[in-house]
């Protein structure tokens, strides 16, 4: 009897069990699908930290799903040119991009502030205003009339006051300057009498050498170095006032996203903020050795005057009254940076910056 029972209770067990695996297999493929999405880069593979940020995130995302997530990135160029990432996203060309969402200030200024702004944050205030300050929601109920989700990955950090094919040593030798430069600062510039060009990474060495342009910004000595500016326009200089960082974004077309499962968004989310991370840390270690490089080769290391510095400080200011006055999507996000770097900047002047100023005094006395 008990072995008769045993085996009627076992039955009804196995088939328990049979069944669960017949109702859970689906669940799992549903959180766990595999895909295959293209990502298209607003840079040259010649740049191993922006293009190679776009690698590492695809890669990330890949081994934490098993492999079921591919993405599969493609340089400036080979699907779209690099100014054209967000065309190609919201259209449905590719599922994601990676770019600096200032290329596409001509369409709205507003998307300017998501990068970077003249006299604004460095790169910890700019990572503390997106994850701490709102700014990652701000960020997205703009993108969202461009049918695109953006995350915050990588950021170049503190950047170089760009390359000249002539010395600058007053604000009237700016004017009439040919200049390549991107977003607001392009603006600004115009105000001081530059003539601002947007043209893509791998097409300003050429307009340098053929003198279609007489000065160019790029990133900062690891980057310059690599596109082999100094040969073309010796003058180097700092500071660059109008990015004092500059945060790229993963573009998401939104209804990808939005279809994306929760567990996928995560891993997408995780491999953008470690790319970030990862972005910032590598142009800390590279720059410094890049420079030393750079004036080795021949580059005229120089520093804007002080009176340029101010009247580009005023005329920045003066870009922003104009621009905030008929643009409410720019007004709501402006005054929202503005309102967090005022505590920013009170706190820099309590701590970072006597730290930072002994640290420069005990370099200047050769003693580190």
């Amino acid at each position: 009897m008990q072995r008769r029972k045993f085996i009627r209770t076992a039955g009804v067990g196995a088939a328990t069990v049979a069944t669960a695996g017949v109702v859970a297999a689906p669940a799992i493929a549903q959180s766990a699908p595999e895909l295959n999405w293209r990502m298209t880069s607003s840079f040259p593979k010649s740049l191993d930290t922006l293009y190679g940020g776009a690698e590492r995130l695809a890669k990330i995302v890949a081994e934490a799903t098993d492999n079921k997530f591919q993405i599969r990135t493609f340089a400036a160029g080979e699907i779209v040119p690099g100014l054209q990432v967000l065309d190609a996203v919201q259209n449905g060309t590719v599922e994601m991009g990676h770019t600096a969402s200032y290329y596409f200030f001509g369409k709205d200024p507003t998307f300017a502030l998501c990068t970077v702004v003249p006299f604004m944050f460095n790169t910890r205030q700019m990572n503390a205003w997106i994850t701490q300050g709102g700014g990652e929601q701000l960020i997205n109920d703009f993108y969202k009339s461009y049918k695109v989700y953006g995350i915050a990955t990588g950021n170049t950090t503190a950047q170089m006051g760009g390359w000249f094919r002539k010395e600058i040593h007053t604000v009237e030798d700016l004017k009439g300057l040919k200049m390549r430069i991107a977003g607001l600062a392009g603006d600004v510039m115009a105000k001081l009498g530059v003539v601002p060009q947007q043209i893509a990474g791998g097409d300003i060495y050429p307009a340098l050498e053929k003198g279609t342009v007489d000065a160019a910004e790029w990133v900062g000595p690891y980057d310059d170095q690599k596109l082999g500016f100094v040969k073309v326009a010796p003058f180097y200089y700092y500071p660059g006032w109008w990015e004092g960082n500059a945060e790229l974004h993963t573009m998401i077309g939104l209804e990808k996203w939005e279809a994306l499962p929760k567990n996928y968004q995560a891993i997408l989310r995780m491999a953008c903020a470690e790319v970030n991370n990862w972005t910032a840390a590598k142009y800390d270690a590279d720059n410094p050795k890049a420079l030393r490089i750079l004036i080795a080769s021949g580059a005229k290391l120089q520093p804007f005057s002080q009176p340029i510095l101010e009247a580009s400080f005023n005329a920045a200011n003066a870009v922003y009254a104009d621009i905030t006055a008929k643009n409410e999507n720019f007004k709501k996000i402006y005054e929202s940076q503005v309102a967090f770097r005022k505590d920013g900047v009170l706190w820099g002047r309590v701590a970072e910056n006597t730290f930072d100023n002994f640290m420069a005094r005990q370099s200047a006395a050769n003693k580190i």
